[in-house]
């Protein structure tokens, strides 16, 4: 555009520019531009409207299939190591042993570890410590059922670890401990 050259716009009813009735144009040099006809912009603006529709159309759709999924996954028993914290839960008895004699052994550790799930947040890991008394034995009050992992450490004994199905509301579990290798 050059220095001389100056714009004015020129509005409906106005004939100072020989615009016909109903038309709102600028004028330049004489020319007039019509904004009554549709630009590039406009189509695009359009068109980007269209595929926005479209992806959110779309979008809809997938989570509507994957809520489908979920519901339906949710039906279908699970046969994981989990356990929810809604499940019920038991009295367990471990009672541990050690040796070619079976003698009950006193003031072993034994823990009971499994994983309690959740929906929302993320599972979380759960870990019970209790020990044996004068009679080998461990009483874990409050103990998930499902699938658990018992670890038993004692001095003087071989440490002791195995994964256990937990089924019923009283359960005794027998753990046999063996020495451990002599040293020479």
């Amino acid at each position: 555009m050059g220095r001389g050259e100056k714009f004015s716009t020129v509005r409906e009813g106005t004939d100072r520019a020989g615009i016909a009735p109903g038309k709102v144009g600028i004028k330049k040099n004489r020319q007039i531009l019509d904004l009554g006809v549709e630009s590039v912009e406009d189509r695009l603006r359009s068109q980007m409207k269209q595929r926005i529709e479209t992806g959110l159309a779309v979008v809809f759709a997938a989570l509507a299939l994957c809520a489908g999924l979920r519901a339906q996954s949710a039906q279908e028993p699970d046969a994981k190591a989990h356990t929810r914290k809604s499940d019920p839960t038991c009295r367990v008895t471990i009672e541990v042993s050690g040796g070619e004699t079976a003698k009950p052994v006193e003031n072993a550790s034994v823990y009971l570890k499994y994983v309690e799930e959740h929906k929302l947040i993320k599972d979380r890991k759960v870990e019970l410590n209790v020990k044996t008394n004068r009679d080998g034995m461990a009483h874990v009050p409050e103990a998930p059922t499902g699938r658990v992992l018992i670890q038993v450490v004692a001095d003087g004994w071989k440490t002791y670890g195995r994964w256990y199905d937990i089924t019923e509301a009283k359960q005794t579990i027998k753990v046999h401990l063996e020495k451990p290798p002599r040293w020479y």
